[in-house]
C-alpha cells in the first residue's frame, strides 16, 4: 500500500463522510504543560466514529455484483456501524459479529442501521473464525475492521484532511488511538513526507502495538478483555498494518483507563464534545504523558459511549 491508495479512497468517499474539525482550548493547552493540543473530532463523524470512512471506502471499492451478495464484519461497535451504514446506503445486507460485552449503545445503533447482529464471547470465541465461517456459508464478503487495504485507505483520509487543516509545513506528532492499526497506518501513509509523525496510543495492558514496534515483530495481547477501552482492544497488530506502522510511526504510547476517563471529561468540559474511552486515549496521552515534542494533534476517534459510563467518569473527575 502507499499514499495513492488513500487518495483514491478520498475520491470514492467524497461527500459521504464529514470533514471533521480541529478543536482547541487554552485550558487543555495549560493542562498539557503549555504545548498546543489540537483535537481532530472524529467523534462528530457519521455513526459517531472514524469507522464510517473505512466502511464506505471498503464497500465502494467492491465490484457491484460482489457487493450485492452482502457483507459481513466483526467489530465491538464502531466498525460495525460504519459497515452497516454503508451497506444500507448501497442497499445490500450486512451481518455484524459483535462481542456480547460491547456497549449496549453500539449494539443498538448497529441494529438500528439495519444490520443483523451476531453476538460472541470475546474471551473464549474466535471472532475471525466466526466471521470467516459465516462469510463462506452465506456467500458474504468479509470486511475486516483494520487488516483490509481499502479500510486502511479510508481511515487514512483523516490524514489528508489534517494536511488541509494544519498550517503549511507543520511538523509535530499526531497521536492516534490504536487497536489493530488501521487508522494509524492509514494516517501515516497520508502524512508520509510531510514532517508530521504518527504515534499509536493504546490502553495499559493491551499495548501489543507498542511492544511490536519496540521489538520489530508482531506481539500479541495475553488477554482480550479487561479494559474500558473496548473499541481498541484487538489480539495483535494486523499483518497488513504492522509493516506500515513499523516503517512510518514513532514509538507507541500507553495510557491508563483512568487517564482515558479523565480525558473524556476534559474534552466535554472544555470542547463540548463526547468521546468514548477508546476514542479518548490519544487526548489522554497529549495531556498526561511526558516527553512529547512540541504541539500535538490528538485524534478523538469515537464518541459512542454508554450514558452510565459517561456519568460515572464525570462523577470520578468532577473538576
Amino acid at each position: 500500500m502507499n499514499r495513492s491508495d488513500v487518495l483514491a479512497a478520498q475520491e470514492r468517499i467524497g461527500a459521504h463522510v464529514r470533514k471533521t474539525p480541529l478543536l482547541s482550548s487554552p485550558a487543555l493547552d495549560a493542562l498539557a504543560g503549555g504545548r498546543r493540543v489540537l483535537l481532530k473530532a472524529e467523534c462528530l463523524q457519521h455513526t459517531g466514529s472514524f469507522k464510517a470512512r473505512g466502511g464506505w471506502s471498503a464497500l465502494s471499492a467492491l465490484a457491484p455484483e460482489v457487493r450485492a451478495r452482502g457483507v459481513i464484519a466483526f467489530s465491538s461497535g464502531n466498525h460495525a456501524q460504519g459497515v452497516a451504514r454503508a451497506a444500507a446506503a448501497f442497499g445490500v445486507s450486512a451481518v455484524i459479529v459483535m462481542p456480547s460485552d460491547a456497549p449496549a449503545v453500539k449494539i443498538a445503533n448497529t441494529r438500528a442501521l439495519g444490520a443483523e447482529v451476531v453476538l460472541y464471547d470475546r474471551a473464549t470465541d474466535d471472532r475471525d473464525a466466526i466471521g470467516a465461517h459465516m462469510a463462506e456459508a452465506r456467500g458474504l464478503t468479509l470486511v475486516k475492521p483494520f487488516d483490509d487495504p481499502m479500510v486502511i485507505a479510508g481511515q487514512g483520509t483523516i490524514g489528508l484532511e489534517l494536511l488541509d487543516e494544519l498550517p503549511e509545513g507543520w511538523q509535530g506528532e499526531v497521536l492516534v488511538p490504536c487497536g489493530g492499526g488501521g487508522m494509524s497506518a492509514g494516517i501515516a501513509l497520508a502524512l508520509e513526507g510531510s514532517g508530521a509523525r504518527v504515534r499509536p496510543v493504546e490502553p495499559a495492558g493491551f499495548d501489543d502495538t507498542a511492544r511490536s514496534l519496540a521489538g520489530g515483530k508482531i506481539e500479541r495481547n495475553a488477554r482480550l478483555s479487561g479494559s474500558i477501552c473496548d473499541a481498541i482492544i484487538t489480539p495483535a497488530p494486523g499483518v497488513l498494518t504492522f509493516p506500515i506502522l513499523y516503517r512510518l510511526c514513532g514509538p507507541g504510547l500507553i495510557v491508563s483507563d483512568d487517564q482515558a476517563l479523565e480525558a473524556m471529561v476534559l474534552a466535554f468540559r472544555h470542547l463540548r464534545v463526547v468521546l468514548e474511552p477508546g476514542g479518548a486515549v490519544a487526548l489522554a496521552a497529549a495531556l498526561f504523558l511526558p516527553g512529547l515534542a512540541g504541539d500535538v494533534v490528538a485524534i478523538g476517534s469515537g464518541g459512542n459511549v454508554d450514558e452510565a459510563l459517561f456519568a460515572a467518569a464525570q462523577a470520578k473527575f468532577p473538576g
